[in-house]
């Protein structure tokens, strides 16, 4: 009985909690949004892929726990209504996960780059997260209290491996975070982020083309951590636990996700391996 008792407690970290989650049509949003309404939260899946997202409320809506806004997340008016829904529909809002994110072009010199793909982005990579968190706090500053999430990426901590773009967006995003960590503590306000590893999202396997155990088995051969796939279900825990009472004294963390993989540089390692074949 203790067992259980204590199973069903860990099954609901989120008992009660209101969640808006951009991008969770698909990749490590959708996960999350399974997770959190798994744990109990309500759930709006603020997104541009209308199709994908209304299938996923079909699918969890058991007992109408989620649903779908369109929201393009650079849009000022877009995402101030996603929270609007949130406030009316369920008198508050809890959780701002903002997770939606692109990759840009796959280009890594500087001389080469596309100016417009930069702008684009930074347009939803830095400007998306910042609307998002705005208009979260606006509703959230008079509760004095809230989390508020961002994904930001190992490439706000490594370098050279990512294109300029998407790189140097990540590094914002973890800048934003470490402000609003700092304005927003006064009002009991938490906020973090998420650092994923590479994971073989859709996204991320529609950049580079390949499928999706190509993918993975890189990724599995380029990893410090060995024996473990990583998948959009991890990141997803991670989100949770920030999320969650359980790190009600964790704020302004850039938690990564990586198996410890953005601790080493493996390069010299690699040429000395090679050298001595």
């Amino acid at each position: 009985m203790v067992g259980s008792s204590s199973q069903a407690l860990i099954a609901k970290r989120l008992e009660g909690k209101v969640a808006i989650i951009t991008g969770g049509a698909s990749g490590i949003g959708k996960s999350t949004v399974r997770l959190f309404v798994q744990h109990g939260a309500k759930v709006i899946i603020a997104d541009v892929q209308d199709e994908l997202g209304l299938s996923l409320c079909r699918e969890l809506n058991q007992d109408e726990s989620v649903s779908y806004v369109h929201c393009d997340v650079t849009s000022d008016t877009d995402v101030k209504n996603v929270v609007d829904v949130a406030i009316s529909k369920y008198g508050k809002l809890d959780i701002m996960y903002n997770n939606a994110g692109i990759p840009g072009q796959v280009n890594q010199t500087i001389v080469e780059a596309d100016n417009e793909n930069f702008k684009r982005v930074f347009e939803v990579n830095v400007y998306g997260a910042f609307l998002g968190a705005k208009h979260a706090a606006k509703v959230m500053i008079p509760a004095k209290k809230g989390v508020i999430l961002f994904t930001s990426s190992v490439a706000s901590e490594n370098s050279g491996e990512s294109p300029h773009s998407y790189t140097v967006s990540k590094h914002a995003v973890v800048g934003l975070m470490k402000n609003l960590c700092v304005e927003l503590g006064q009002y009991g306000i938490r906020v973090n982020c998420i650092a994923p590893c590479a994971v073989a999202t859709p996204l991320l396997r529609n950049t580079l083309g390949m499928e999706k155990d190509v993918v993975e088995k890189a990724i599995c051969e380029a990893a410090v951590l060995k024996g473990v796939v990583p998948g959009t279900e991890d990141m997803a825990e991670a989100a949770l636990y920030l999320a969650s009472d359980e790190s009600k004294y964790v704020s302004g963390l850039n938690l990564m996700v990586d198996g410890g993989y953005s601790t080493t540089n493996p390069s010299f390692s690699i040429v000395l391996r090679n050298l001595l074949s």
